[in-house]
């Protein structure tokens, strides 16, 4: 496996570009210290990248330990071979204003099968092609759905995987996926700790979905013992991630320089160990409604 260059935190950049105020909050992401950044080809339809490479060009190139960090996307019509993740390359070094990225996924590969994606031509080889040149450092697997992104893992081709709201506090869907994932010496990052916000916001949702009543009776019972033991639950979401043996590095949405700011303050937090030991003595919790 290639060597990925990696903070414990990466500051996502999904949002990047769909609220006012982005080219502070771009500048923002860039200049901190609590982590490289995490975006995409198509994050906003590319507007994510776009402004990061302007922030880029305004600070005079990348500042100093600051690493940012893509994935491949389809093109709007859904197609997703070797070609389309050349171009889907091509554009976000541009975007970005950079001549190399030290990891680049395939991601969300909904359009094609993976056998389609492994062949011959393929999208996988693209990547591993541009690899080989050096454009990469590494190559990735993020999806959503932990079956097509299990089968990913078990090729044994790519450097790392990236999943989102499967592996968190309240649900561990992503667990044994990141167990194999460390078997191959993969680098496991795990994206969206709180949940899609309902550990940090107390929303409805979880994972931005409808919660099943007994995943949301699980999540009421693990509120309940946080503020009996007076735990921020945003910290000790976090901290269920940081403190994994299984994972590598943790994304956190960055929506707003305040959220930027905040995380700061969430990472300062200590929770001690008790707090999930109690949490795990309430057993696994139910399906969470996320495949």
């Amino acid at each position: 496996m290639h060597a990925i260059p990696l903070t414990p935190v990466l500051l996502g950049a999904s949002s990047l570009g769909t609220r006012d105020g982005a080219d502070t909050l771009a500048d923002a992401l860039l200049h901190s210290r609590l982590g490289g950044v995490d975006t995409s080809n198509n994050y906003a339809q590319g507007r994510s990248e776009a402004l990061l490479g302007d922030a880029v060009r305004r600070a005079g190139g990348l500042p100093a330990g600051t690493l940012v960090y893509s994935k491949a996307d389809a093109d709007p019509d859904g197609v997703f071979d070797g070609d389309r993740v050349r171009r889907s390359l091509e554009e976000s070094l541009t975007r970005l204003g950079l001549d190399r990225l030290p990891l680049y996924h395939l991601h969300d590969p909904y359009s094609l099968s993976l056998s389609e994606a492994m062949a011959p031509g393929g999208a996988v080889e693209a990547l591993l092609q541009a690899r080989d040149e050096g454009v990469i450092g590494a190559i990735g697997i993020a999806s959503g759905t932990m079956a097509q992104v299990h089968g990913y893992v078990e090729t044994g081709a790519f450097d790392a995987v990236l999943s989102h709201n499967r592996y968190t506090l309240v649900d561990r869907m992503a667990e044994e996926t990141f167990r194999l994932a460390r078997e191959l010496r993969m680098t496991v990052i795990n994206a969206a700790p709180f949940g899609g916000g309902t550990l940090a916001n107390g929303s409805s949702s979880y994972g931005y979905r409808e919660m099943p009543a007994a995943f949301a009776a699980h999540l009421d019972r693990v509120r309940a013992l946080a503020r009996g033991n007076g735990v921020d639950l945003a910290a000790a979401a976090l901290q269920f991630s940081l403190r994994s043996p299984l994972v590598d590095a943790t994304v956190v949405g960055i929506t707003s320089t305040a959220r930027l700011d905040a995380l700061g303050t969430l990472l300062e937090r200590t929770v001690p160990d008790e707090f999930f030991d109690a949490v795990d003595a309430l057993g696994a919790a139910p399906a969470s409604g996320n495949d």
